[in-house]
């Protein structure tokens, strides 16, 4: 029996993938749940397995090819035999040496997320022993070659092993030239779209984090205990802060499809975190709804899923605000850039002591400053301003978080 095997239903936020690796070729022998092919998608790479045991019969889009969703890519014969696999021995041991090279220089032995990480760090692979089954080069031996401090000595990578590698002799300088990553080239795409498409404006404030950081002080250790591991940290806080905040100024939760603007009755906030293929941002459903807990584990989750490469597309679908926090990497002040077709983003930033006038006298504070990017042609100057004030304030005393005023 020959069954079809089709690529995965995309949601409407991805229209297409690209075939990136082949596991098996034609003629393969396959068993059921075995892996066939990796797709990357702008969001995460799908792995696509056998229905059932039998024989991959033939390859229908190959590496690099473009697929839809349902798009017919492969079939496998179910229940046949590989003719590859009813070799004698004799003319196994027959094989010359080429033909066994060529076997292997086919099947790479590491793994898709591996040779993703590898090449978006420029490491070289050959430099690496593998710990996978039969040598097989996994995702986490990769991270562990980047972790290792510099001055461990690392086997140099020969020129030649990296085609895209060019020296100019006479000035001694190196370039390397790579493909743009799917993931980089569509979030290139969703910049620049947005700098085109919208009016985007950004206003600035700054809060004290005395408060915040008073309470995380005390509680810290109890909240920890409490909630099973979860760690108290100050995200959580700007969520529920926003959340309020959104409550009061709707528009800024709003989104614009064409010409009709859409008011979402619901609050799911877009978390900026940072993965080895670039910045992606997994979506708290409904963080209305969700305590200080919920959304510090959730939160957590989303960075450990980004790390491993696990994060699904539909955790990372839709959204109708975005929070990012580039002062985890020491940024003071930046211009966020808005995610379409969410109309307005929040930039936490560095927390910084400074010098600040409060009744009267100079005080040393723990400052932050926040930058909030918003569609103009959705909201006004007014509604940003205050909707950036109301988060300042309740972050500034937050008591009124909990007691909604």
């Amino acid at each position: 029996m020959t069954i079809e095997i089709k690529a995965p239903t995309l949601p409407e936020s991805v229209p297409d993938g690209t075939i990136a690796t082949w596991h098996k070729k034609a003629g393969d022998a396959v068993k059921r749940d075995e892996l066939l092919v990796d797709i990357e998608t702008d969001k995460v790479v799908i792995e696509v397995v056998s229905p059932a045991d039998g024989v991959l019969q033939k390859i229908l889009k190959k590496t690099g090819d473009t697929i839809v969703s349902n798009e017919l890519i492969a079939t496998v014969q179910a229940g046949a035999t590989a003719v590859a696999s009813s070799k004698t021995t004799s003319e196994k041991k027959q094989e010359t040496p080429a033909s066994a090279e060529s076997n292997v220089a086919d099947e790479p032995m590491l793994s898709p997320a591996a040779k993703k990480i590898a090449e978006e760090n420029g490491v070289n692979i050959e430099s690496i022993k593998g710990s996978g089954k039969n040598g097989r080069v996994t995702k986490e031996d990769v991270l562990e070659f980047i972790a290792k401090p510099k001055s461990q000595p690392t086997a140099p990578a020969p020129v030649a092993a990296q085609p895209s590698l060019t020296l100019d002799l006479s000035s001694g300088r190196v370039e390397e030239r790579v493909p743009m990553s799917r993931l980089r080239a569509k979030v290139a795409e969703r910049l620049l779209q947005a700098s085109q498409t919208t009016a985007m404006l950004t206003t600035f404030n700054e809060v004290d984090m005395a408060p915040i950081m008073a309470i995380r002080s005390k509680y810290k250790d109890m909240f920890e205990k409490t909630h099973a591991g979860v760690r108290l940290g100050f995200m959580s806080f700007f969520v529920r802060a926003s959340v309020e905040a959104l409550k009061r100024f709707p528009a800024v939760n709003a989104s614009i499809d064409g010409n009709d603007i859409v008011y979402h009755g619901y609050h799911d906030i877009g978390v900026a975190v940072s993965s080895p293929r670039g910045l992606v941002v997994p979506v708290l459903r409904n963080a209305d709804h969700m305590g200080l807990a919920q959304i510090e584990g959730q939160i957590r989750e989303f960075g450990m899923k980004a790390q491993d490469g696990k994060l699904s597309i539909e955790e990372m679908s839709g959204g109708t605000f975005t929070i990012s926090n580039g002062g985890v990497f020491g940024s003071l002040l930046s211009t966020p850039i808005l995610n379409p077709p969410q109309t307005a983003i929040l930039g936490m930033h560095k927390i910084q002591e400074r010098p600040v006038a409060i009744d009267g006298e100079v005080k040393i504070r723990p400052m932050m400053y926040l930058a909030l990017s918003y569609d103009h042609r959705m909201i006004d100057g007014k509604e940003a301003v205050q909707f950036l004030v109301t988060i300042k304030d309740l972050l500034e005393d937050p008591a009124r978080i909990l007691l909604e005023i």
